[in-house]
């Protein structure tokens, strides 16, 4: 979470505190903040840019691998892939 949309939570946290509280606001406010930074960090979050080059990355990948699939797929139907099951088919039934 970017460091200013903290420090606004935080800031909107502190201004939520009762009239009594006000006086200590700004030491509050860096509480929450610190606690904010402190919770988030704990999780294994990334940003919105790494997870669109990531995503952009996989969806490569996936087209990569379709190409793939259907190279293998004609290499396997191919005119050598016929013969060499009708040799395949002559060897065993001369077993």
């Amino acid at each position: 979470m970017a460091s200013e949309s903290i420090d606004k939570l935080a800031k909107t946290l502190a201004e939520t505190l009762p009239q009594g509280l006000r006086s200590v606001r700004d030491d509050l406010e860096k509480n929450f903040r610190s606690v904010l930074q402190s919770g988030l960090g704990k999780f294994d979050l990334v940003t919105r840019e790494e997870f669109e080059v990531q995503e952009a990355v996989l969806a490569r990948t996936r087209q990569k691998l379709e190409a793939l699939e259907s190279r293998l797929e004609k290499m396997e139907s191919g005119p050598r892939a016929k013969k060499t099951t009708k040799k395949s088919a002559k060897k065993k039934s001369k077993r």
